[in-house]
């Protein structure tokens, strides 16, 4: 089956099997293998992309799902060389280690400031990353990393 839908601001075409998952359609057929597989069972959180602005597990979405959508993977939020405030602020911040995680906890981050607001407390983010798995870190540099990219991005999403 054909589907069609935007991908970091470009509009797509792919021919997938039924049962294709959106993760595997993305690594496989776009080459965007930023978006990671890390459980196959929705549980770790590495595969969360944003579709129409909201995160999503890759892993547990049929592409087929995704068409007429947008979509957004960690590699559509720099601007050239230019990394999006919460990128940069898990730079800033030590918020990786492996960087395995690093990719599904950006874009679970943006989704919690799109849904929570800029002004973010420890509690709130610490919440909201409940099925986002890091086995590095203590989640103390993620949950910062978290709430200063929030700040940083202003009234921006």
């Amino acid at each position: 089956m054909k589907i069609d839908l935007t991908v970091n601001g470009q509009s797509v075409s792919g021919e997938v099997e039924p049962r294709t998952l959106l993760v595997d359609f993305l690594r496989e057929q776009l080459r965007l293998t930023g978006t990671h597989v890390g459980c196959d069972t929705s549980q770790c959180g590495a595969c969360v992309v944003l579709i129409d602005g909201k995160s999503v597990k890759s892993c547990t979405l049929l592409a087929a799902m995704a068409a007429d959508s947008e979509v957004t993977t960690i590699e559509g939020l720099a601007e050239g060389a230019e990394l999006h405030p919460m990128q940069q602020a898990f730079m800033d911040n030590h918020g990786l280690q492996c960087g395995f995680c690093t990719p599904g906890m950006v874009m679970s981050g943006l989704d919690i400031v799109n849904r929570h607001g800029n002004d973010l407390d420890a509690d709130t983010v610490r919440r909201e990353l409940n099925g986002n798995i890091c086995r590095c870190t203590g989640y103390q540099n993620i949950v910062k990393s978290i709430r200063d990219g929030a700040r940083a991005m202003g009234g921006e999403s």
